[in-house]
């Protein structure tokens, strides 16, 4: 089997690739290395992935059609995870045409290139954002969809077209609701992540509406695992979207409190609610759990453990 993974040296599509190569499957990997966040972080990824013999790596941005169409007709993919994306709801407000070409202009290259080279399924990250700031909790994947800035919009806009491939040009898609992912290798911008590496590096830490935010926190194991599940289950549906999530949404002042308790206390300035800024976050997984067979999610204190020693051996 042979897969391509975009954003392979990003937070998500690195833990793909690791987990796959490790179950013997053959991976292409593409990224641009961006400098969103730590270009090294991403480098220092890269560098554990091709440690694997069968782990091939392409340095390329999606826009190039050209390029990309070149790496499909010289590999015959089975399968595609699309987890490239220009990432970041605040950023997206200042800098919205960089989401269009990586998100939009990006995913419709890898849609198309999927079709025309008769790919079996391709999977693409969408996010919990399509949600907008709603209130009925859980969020379930039939809920109505209020997305609310272009981030968000773009994530849509992926749901929508990729429904359109499906009906037309029987394209089969699984798209990916992920709500906040955390874990080992993380985005450093991402809220647990960003608070132990202030604590550790002894830095300030803002946060946001005084903390009274709650986030459906979802460890990167779990993650990995439940994709890999759906693709060796063989969804009979050809077009499916899952909530990738925990179901158990968590204030940020318990996260606060577990963290210190590893690892001290950090200095925290508190401050209002921020523009794109959503309260809560919760969503139901009881439809991915059914799908994939799975049910055994890490408890939170335990993925957040990993997380810790694995930041302390990295950052420190």
């Amino acid at each position: 089997m042979k897969i391509l993974v975009t954003g392979a040296c990003g937070f998500i599509g690195f833990h793909i690739s690791k987990f796959f190569l490790d179950k013997n499957i053959d991976i292409v990997g593409i990224d641009n290395i961006n400098a969103y966040y730590s270009v090294n972080l991403k480098k220092d990824r890269l560098k554990n992935l091709k440690k694997f013999n069968n782990f091939r790596f392409i340095k390329i941005d999606l826009e190039n059609k050209k390029r990309i169409k070149k790496i499909f007709s010289t590999n015959k993919f089975d399968y595609v995870f699309h987890m490239a994306a220009q990432a970041g709801v605040r950023y997206s407000i200042n800098e919205p045409r960089k989401y269009i070409d990586s998100n939009v202009v990006g995913f419709y290259n890898i849609l198309e290139l999927s079709k025309n080279y008769k790919v079996k399924r391709l999977f693409y990250a969408s996010s919990s954002s399509v949600y907008g700031d709603s209130k009925k909790f859980p969020l379930k994947e039939k809920n109505k969809l209020s997305p609310n800035n272009t981030y968000s919009l773009t994530k849509k806009f992926n749901e929508d077209i990729a429904k359109v491939f499906n009906n037309y040009y029987g394209l089969k898609l699984i798209g990916l609701r992920f709500f906040t992912v955390y874990g080992e290798w993380g985005r450093p911008d991402m809220f647990i992540s960003k608070l132990i590496i202030s604590n550790l590096k002894k830095r300030k830490f803002t946060l946001n509406n005084f903390g009274n935010h709650f986030r459906d926190f979802t460890y990167i194991g779990d993650v990995v695992e439940i994709l890999y599940r759906l693709l060796r289950k063989k969804i009979k549906s050809s077009n499916e979207i899952f909530n990738i999530c925990s179901n158990k949404p968590l204030n940020l002042h318990y996260v606060i409190k577990k963290i210190e308790k590893h690892l001290g206390r950090v200095k925290i300035i508190k401050r209002k609610l921020q523009q794109a800024d959503v309260i809560k976050t919760h969503g139901s997984n009881k439809k991915v759990n059914k799908a994939a067979s799975f049910k055994n999610y890490k408890k939170f204190e335990e993925g957040l453990k990993k997380t810790i020693e694995w930041s302390k051996e990295y950052y420190q």
